[in-house]
């Protein structure tokens, strides 16, 4: 075993890229040269075959081989036996449900937290990493057991992070609206807003902001704050209730 290494990521495409193109590096740098073979999570999307291949062809790019869980005659099992994890974007409530259907909540768990294989998300992968999938931006089109996640963190993240456009006519809730009525509830942990092309990089009880985008960060009863790649968030890794300070 070893620490828990995460690498939780805002989206899989960033404008003008190709699929996981803005992340490659830090991927690569991630996994580094132990990890020979990642078991893939397409849980998210409908078509698992076609999003089985589009991972593949890309982190066989770079060196990787890549099993599929959903190709696998018993998925718990390939928990069990794999060298790495990564859970691919889609829609976070088809995931979770998937996940809880499927009895790999604790097992993924277990191979990340005592295990210490690493574990990499992009956007809803990024979601149930988190304590719950409460701050998804995802319509709950199934109805999973529980919005409680992996608990891989003790807070939560929101994905493709937007903030309000000052020019939009748009009269609906922002992001930091929605956030501030998830906060208004009681024992709320914190929210990490990652905006597409970031990326929180966990590693044992350091936790870094990375990528070419900043972050918000939303703490219950106070005053969003602004951060830029670099910074040290493994404050948040302490205790998930730091808005009872």
């Amino acid at each position: 075993g070893g620490p828990r290494r995460l690498l939780l990521v805002s989206n899989s495409t960033l404008h003008g890229g190709g699929y996981l193109g803005h992340c490659q590096q830090h991927i690569k740098s991630f996994l580094g040269e132990k990890v020979k073979r990642v078991l893939f999570v397409p849980y998210a999307l409908h078509d698992r075959d076609a999003y089985a291949r589009t991972a593949r062809k890309k982190f066989e790019s770079l060196g990787y081989g890549l099993d599929s869980i959903h190709e696998s005659c018993d998925p718990v099992e390939a928990v069990r036996k794999s060298e790495a994890i990564f859970i691919g974007g889609g829609n976070t409530f088809r995931l979770l449900k998937a996940l809880y259907d499927n009895s790999l909540i604790q097992e993924i768990r277990k191979r990340v937290l005592e295990d210490g294989i690493p574990y990499m998300g992009s956007s809803a992968g990024t979601n149930v990493a988190t304590i719950s999938i409460n701050t998804t931006n995802d319509m709950p089109i199934v109805y999973p057991p529980s919005l409680q996640a992996l608990g891989l963190v003790p807070f939560n993240i929101n994905p493709h992070y937007l903030d309000p456009d000052v020019k939009s006519t748009h009269m609906g809730e922002t992001r930091e609206e929605r956030i501030r009525q998830y906060h208004e509830e009681p024992n709320t942990p914190p929210v990490l807003g990652l905006r597409e092309g970031a990326m929180l990089l966990v590693e044992g009880d350091k936790a870094t902001l990375q990528g070419v985008t900043g972050a918000r960060l939303f703490l219950r009863g106070k005053t969003p704050t602004e951060h830029e790649p670099g910074t040290d968030f493994s404050f948040l890794l302490i205790d998930s209730n730091l808005q009872n300070l």
